[in-house]
């Protein structure tokens, strides 16, 4: 008798997990028809089955909130390291103004002229270290939020998570045995 409520048991966790792994699917093909068709026609019929079948297990859940975590911790710091190089050049703006300021007010009338004139090249070769110090940073904070992505990329992949693995390339296709 044991036996047979054992088997019982197993045939009613197998309809169980059917019954869910239909209603996350039926969900995944809901989200994909919201998206434009060029998208639609990646996400195969079997790549959002093997989807529905990873979610089944919360262990995917729990592994995209661990990558969420660290995502959320890296564009913070990377936001603060931004928002401190901005105020380090607001203050250098700040200090060579009050130090063109004080220079023009001790100078000679005669020699304004000039001294205006070497002004505005230090301004401008300031504000032309300012922009390369700028664009390097947010150089920087792209190839920090790309090795993220890959490393999110390769987590899911390597967790068994249908249709990822690490690309660079935001327009290419799964390869075909890949979550196709």
């Amino acid at each position: 008798m044991e036996r047979y409520s054992g088997a019982l048991e197993e045939a009613v966790d197998g309809a169980r997990q059917q019954e869910r792994h239909y209603q996350l699917l039926s969900a995944l093909q809901g989200l994909v028809k919201e998206l434009p068709s060029s998208f639609q026609q990646r996400l195969s019929y079997t790549t959002l089955s093997d989807l529905a079948l990873a979610l089944l297990d919360g262990t995917v859940f729990e592994i995209v909130q661990g990558l969420l975590d660290i995502q959320h911790l890296t564009e913070k710091s990377l936001y603060n390291q931004r928002l401190r190089l901005q105020n380090e050049h607001r203050v250098l703006r700040q200090a060579l103004r009050q130090k063109h300021q004080e220079a023009q007010q001790a100078c000679r009338p005669h020699n304004l002229p000039v001294l205006q004139a070497a002004q505005q090249r230090e301004l401008e070769a300031v504000e032309h270290r300012i922009r390369e110090e700028q664009r390097a940073m947010d150089q920087k904070i792209v190839l920090e939020l790309d090795r993220k992505v890959a490393d999110q990329q390769s987590t899911l992949e390597k967790a068994g998570v249908a249709g990822f693995y690490v690309t660079t390339n935001p327009q290419v296709q799964p390869p075909s045995g890949k979550g196709s």
